[in-house]
């Protein structure tokens, strides 16, 4: 249930209520956000906000390290997931997952979300109160809809413990919702990819990507997959409570946090985050079957939405196809064929048809995996693998009717720009969220398609606007510092 609230409401309210509904406690038993809010799937009209109640304000980051236990023995555990070994073989006697770094612990309470356009506070909309799902990892959302186009909205979020009336914690927030269809606007965005709590190159915050990508104030930013790696040890993620903790511990980060609770975001999947390095239906991971990673993954841990891709118009000149990765997938080891597939048929259905029906001037499909490449020739998991040819040869032979179209994809770890000469094939490859994550190709390894490579972490971002009234667009590939590494400009053809 949602009530509007002008301030002629508020006014009315007993002095106690009034304070109750806009103060905040100062106890400090709890709940709290350790782990911020997220948003997803924004349009101009709706969007998904999340939030997570835990039992302390910060994780524990002092706690005890993992034991990294070697990939081989990761793998016999894999095969034979005896609970107790997983857990003896990576946690130092005497201690449990309790004391480990990083733990941050749920806690049962309740949350209300208030929220209003930027320049309109006297209209704000005031959610109830909502218990947190215990069972979902105490993990609530607000679908929103009825928003407005092309509007800033400030976000508040308040819990309180259990039959209390107590506020314990508030936190603010903001997203943005795209312009409407037909309005001008310069969009500025940034893609994103790969990361992991151990390679993160700021220890006490996260990634330096992310206050690098505030300085540039995008309108909105995806993050492509590989958010965290179930497959990578301190710990390897072989429960679901593992995979809880890791999910736990990198959204406690504070560059994470901060970014996330304050700019609009899309969200995608890849194998890392299901489980196994390269996973596919069959394939499951400890005592983590494919299918209940794709659950955790899409309705606990991150903002949900109906369909796991979508495409969103940002204003006349541009609009993005975030496509799905996993959930459709055929198993890598089947021939490959005019059945095998890693979209599945609605999904490319859905896709050519909402691109032919598209009247954007500047198209972006935006992949967890590469199309183009080139890749590793050991690789045999995404659409520029030679064991999924039928597949990519079909979506490119579309893309190479459109005009103004471009790719960008993540999970290479390496930065780089790929044209295929005599077609309108382009590709650019966000690379990894740090230094550390960077590698897997040879910066010597310049092959003719190439028109920018780099083995080194960092992001892309892009600008769409008008110049002298011809639509134009920027893809810019940065450092982790936020420093242009390489700038390609394109006009409307």
């Amino acid at each position: 249930m949602m009530i509007k609230y002008t301030m002629k409401n508020l006014l009315m309210m007993s002095p106690l209520l009034f304070l109750l509904s806009c103060s905040i406690s100062k106890q400090e038993s709890g709940p709290f956000f350790g782990n911020g809010m997220k948003n997803g799937w924004a349009d101009q009209n709706s969007i998904s906000i999340w939030t997570r109640l835990t039992k302390n304000k910060e994780a524990n980051f002092k706690g005890t390290p993992f034991i990294e236990i070697s990939r081989k023995e990761m793998l016999k555990l894999a095969k034979n997931p005896n609970i107790d070994s997983i857990y003896n073989t990576q946690i130092p006697p005497g201690k449990n997952i309790k004391d480990m770094e990083g733990y941050c612990p749920g806690a049962s309470g309740q949350v209300q979300l208030v929220y209003h356009p930027i320049n309109d506070s006297i209209n704000l909309i005031k959610t109830a109160w909502q218990e947190v799902d215990e069972k979902m990892d105490y993990t609530h959302q607000w679908q929103l809809k009825e928003l407005k186009a092309g509007q800033t909205y400030v976000t508040k979020i308040y819990s309180r413990g259990l039959g209390q009336t107590k506020i314990s914690d508030s936190l603010f927030g903001k997203f943005a919702t795209p312009p409407a269809r037909d309005a001008i606007s310069e969009i500025k965005f940034c893609i994103v990819s790969c990361h992991d709590y151990n390679r993160r190159d700021d220890l006490k915050n996260g990634h330096k990507i992310y206050p690098s990508m505030t300085k540039l104030n995008p309108d909105f930013y995806v993050h492509t997959g590989d958010i965290e790696y179930m497959d990578k040890p301190t710990p390897y993620a072989l429960t679901e409570e593992l995979a809880r903790f890791k999910w736990n511990r990198i959204f406690s980060l504070p560059f994470q946090r901060t970014f996330y609770n304050n700019h609009t975001s899309y969200f995608m999947k890849d194998d890392h985050d299901v489980g196994f390095d390269d996973s596919y239906p069959g394939k499951n991971y400890g005592r983590i079957n494919f299918e209940r990673g794709l659950e955790i993954f899409d309705k606990e841990q991150f903002p949900t939405a109906e369909k796991t891709y979508k495409t969103v118009r940002w204003g006349k000149d541009f609009q993005i196809w975030i496509v799905e990765g996993r959930n459709y997938r055929s198993k890598n080891i089947i021939p490959d064929g005019a059945e095998k597939t890693i979209w599945g048929k609605e999904q490319k259905d859905w896709f050519y048809e909402t691109v032919n029906a598209s009247d954007a001037t500047f198209k972006l499909l935006i992949t967890s995996s590469p199309i183009l490449g080139p890749d590793r020739l050991k690789k045999n998991d995404n659409l520029s693998n030679k064991n999924y040819t039928y597949e990519r040869e079909e979506i490119l032979s579309f893309i190479k009717k459109q005009n103004n179209f471009f790719i960008a994809n993540g999970d290479r770890h390496w930065q780089y720009v790929t044209h295929i000469e005599g077609t309108n094939l382009w590709e650019f490859g966000t690379g990894a969220g740090s230094d550390a994550h960077a590698g897997g190709w040879s910066q010597k390894d310049y092959r003719p398609e190439h028109k920018f490579l780099r083995v080194k972490g960092g992001f892309l971002s892009g600008i769409v606007k008008q110049v002298d009234g011809v639509p134009a667009v920027q893809f810019i590939h940065h450092d982790v510092e936020g420093k242009v590494v390489n700038r390609m400009s394109f006009k409307v053809k």
